[in-house]
């Protein structure tokens, strides 16, 4: 069974995440229900807070609703590099629902994190990759879409 994905004000969803240090069957199968729940939602990032782990990991698909998927895993991931200049975008977010903000981020980041067995990944996204990387990031410091709105 695949755990609902919290909505706020959930106290998890502004917790600062713990790193993940056990790169086992453990971490693949919670994943999958990470996937699972995203796909349900419909979603194209899911980070573990939203459904109740307080752990550095987040999953993203950010082409599968036009038929092509692209699924990555993303633990302990870290933003080591991004544009000075900043792109303005609507978002939602699975955990606000029926809620969409407009918000200011940067271009394109370069994102460091570890796969499935631990190895060090790291590249650049930009474009609605690099919106859901940031969105989905910053879920796992507590942070939500919503601090960011930009006001009329």
């Amino acid at each position: 069974m695949t755990r609902p994905i919290l909505t706020v004000p959930h106290d998890v969803l502004r917790a600062v995440c713990a790193p993940v240090t056990a790169f086992d069957a453990d971490l693949a199968a919670l994943t999958e229900e990470m996937f699972a729940a995203m796909y349900a939602a419909p979603g194209r990032g899911l980070a573990a807070p939203q459904i109740g782990v307080a752990r550095r990991l987040f999953v993203m698909d950010a082409t599968w609703k036009t038929g092509d998927r692209s699924p990555r895993i993303c633990v302990n991931p870290e933003i080591v590099a991004q544009s000075e200049g900043l792109a303005t975008h609507e978002e939602a977010c699975l955990s606000i629902p029926r809620i969409a903000v407009t918000v200011d981020r940067p271009e394109w980041v370069t994102l460091r994190w570890q796969d499935l067995a631990g190895t060090v990944q790291e590249e650049t996204f930009s474009g609605t990759e690099a919106v859901i990387v940031q969105h989905e990031r910053d879920h796992l410091d507590g942070i939500l879409c919503t601090d960011y709105a930009t006001l009329p």
